[in-house]
């Protein structure tokens, strides 16, 4: 495969990627509105087992399948690479029906043994015929991705998640006269019609593209004995396996916080609803904006892979301790501020964004917003490592900070003065244990000497005054302009001390302008209007 289509495939996932992620977050904003934090604590207890029984059943698989087709496309095998996919196609479809099967029947156990939230039945089984659809989806990205055509991955993405937000958040308004729990099952219900028309559409591009599939399996039959079906199973397992694994960290551990979270707070006095409305505050509103931030840092990990898989492969590893340093800056450059923004703004934005909710949803914010710049620094980090042929680091490490989380959940969440709130500083902790590991493991694996001061401190320090200018002019015109211009001109404020900041304490050169697309020209404006020194 040729380095160039290598990194335009990238570049169109994670393009497609990104655009999935902000869909996402902002679904959950006005969702939140039309079905109040009561209905998305339903909504989002019917989430973990689903993303949980989602890795199980596929998360390492299309990496797999184009894994193994690659390499007999590679051989000139396309009848072997065609086997891999129908073997593959038979296998997920099974793994797909049971998943859905499981869910669908175990949803009524596991709301009110597991979660104690029961009327999150209806939001779990709205969702479960997702899986089986996702299955399908599955097995042709993979065989796509594996023909190096990412386009109809990417696009597939796309349409999954407008259907999943649009239908959605129309069935949780028409739905909603029935009560919060049917709005929410709704809104759910949304990922299952985004999966359908998903599916629709791999199974069209397929069809389209049949002839010419079956005109190169004619040309490049291959000379190779035919692999069984068993054969190719087991392949496709031993790569999938440990993918799983790694991506199953997460769901565990938000499978277990949920039901730790619910457990708590009902046992120091608080409803069902109360315990649901909670937990709504904390997943559907404060970890909805704490998310959003993380759209750079997503987009930087995938870039890093390539990048750094490069450098390895060159035996260049001062290029891949500059790429890492500059991933660090770039991470804490676009992570501080946010954080910082948000802890200053938590409950003006909260009233912003979810006037109908109560103030101590601000609270919330305020505690998961110290977790922003961990979370940023996690991201990149996987991606470092992913590039240095690693990708186990950083999960054992998330895996040790997810066994902080739980107990801290369990400790501080059942402490009434704290309740929701100690589940936000477990994942803060999370966070910070994975991320101070992964800074130990990277010393230890590149031998790097971090420039502390330029890639942490200085973006700190500028974002600590960003956050001071922030308050003392949302302060200073709140009483004249109400909480919500209020923010928007402090906010405009707060981003301009900062980039006037980036540039004139020096954290940001004109050597590191020069290296992105029309860096010369920034440069010049930059210079015109005095922000680089000429």
């Amino acid at each position: 495969m040729k380095k160039d289509s290598f990194l335009k495939g990238a570049f169109i996932l994670g393009i497609a990627g990104i655009i999935v992620k902000v869909m996402g977050a902002f679904f959950r904003i006005p969702l939140t509105n039309i079905i109040s934090s009561e209905g998305i604590g339903y909504y989002s207890t019917a989430y973990p087992m689903y993303v949980l029984l989602l890795v199980i059943s596929t998360a390492g698989f299309p990496t797999a399948i184009s894994k193994l087709v690659s390499e007999k496309v590679a051989l000139g095998d396309r009848r072997g690479a065609h086997k891999i996919f129908k073997t593959s196609f038979t296998a997920l479809i099974s793994v797909g029906v049971l998943s859905s099967l499981l869910l669908y029947f175990g949803s009524d156990f596991l709301v009110s043994s597991w979660f104690k939230n029961p009327k999150a039945e209806y939001s779990m089984k709205a969702i479960a015929p997702a899986l089986f659809f996702v299955s399908i989806m599955s097995s042709y990205r993979g065989y796509f991705q594996g023909l190096q055509d990412m386009k109809p991955t990417a696009i597939s993405q796309i349409i999954e998640q407008f259907f999943r937000v649009g239908l959605g958040l129309f069935l949780a308004v028409f739905l909603l006269d029935k009560g919060k729990e049917y709005a929410a099952a709704g809104a759910s219900f949304g990922a299952t019609a985004g999966a359908v028309f998903g599916a629709l559409f791999m199974l069209y591009i397929y069809m389209k593209s049949k002839k010419s599939i079956h005109s190169e399996i004619e040309r490049n039959p291959g000379n190779h004995s035919e692999e069984s079906s068993s054969e190719i199973i087991k392949k496709l397992l031993n790569i999938a396996v440990p993918i799983t694994i790694g991506a199953g960290i997460i769901p565990i551990m938000t499978f277990i916080d949920t039901a730790i979270v619910m457990r708590r707070l009902q046992d120091i006095g608080f409803s069902v609803e109360e315990s649901s409305s909670l937990y709504g505050q904390l997943t559907g509103m404060a970890a909805t904006l704490v998310n959003l931030p993380q759209v750079l840092t997503v987009a930087l990990s995938m870039s890093l892979v390539p990048l750094i898989s490069q450098c390895m492969a060159q035996k260049n590893i001062d290029a891949a301790k500059e790429y890492t340093q500059i991933s660090v800056k770039v991470s804490s450059v676009a992570s501080f501020p946010a954080a910082f923004g948000l802890a200053v703004l938590s409950v003006p934005i909260m009233k912003l964004l979810f006037p109908n909710e109560p103030a101590s949803a601000g609270d919330i914010l305020l505690y998961l917003s110290l977790g922003v710049v961990f979370l940023g620094y996690t991201q990149t980090f996987t991606g470092i490592f992913q590039g240095l042929g690693r990708a186990y680091v950083p999960v054992k490490n998330l895996a040790i900070g997810a066994v902080f989380k739980i107990g801290i959940s369990y400790v501080l969440t059942g402490i009434p003065s704290i309740n929701v709130k100690g589940a936000a500083l477990g994942t803060v902790v999370a966070y910070g244990v994975a991320a101070v590991l992964n800074f130990v493991y990277i010393k230890k694996y590149i031998n790097i000497k971090f420039e502390i001061m330029d890639s942490v401190v200085k973006p700190m320090l500028a974002s600590l005054i960003m956050a001071g200018v922030v308050w003392v002019s949302f302060a200073a015109v709140v009483g004249s302009l109400g909480n919500n211009l209020s923010c928007a001109v402090s906010i405009c404020i707060g981003m301009a001390a900062y980039i006037v900041l980036l540039f004139r304490v020096g954290i940001i050169k004109e050597s590191e302008i020069l290296v992105i697309p029309r860096g010369k020209k920034l440069v010049g404006i930059l210079k015109k209007t005095r922000l680089l020194k000429a």
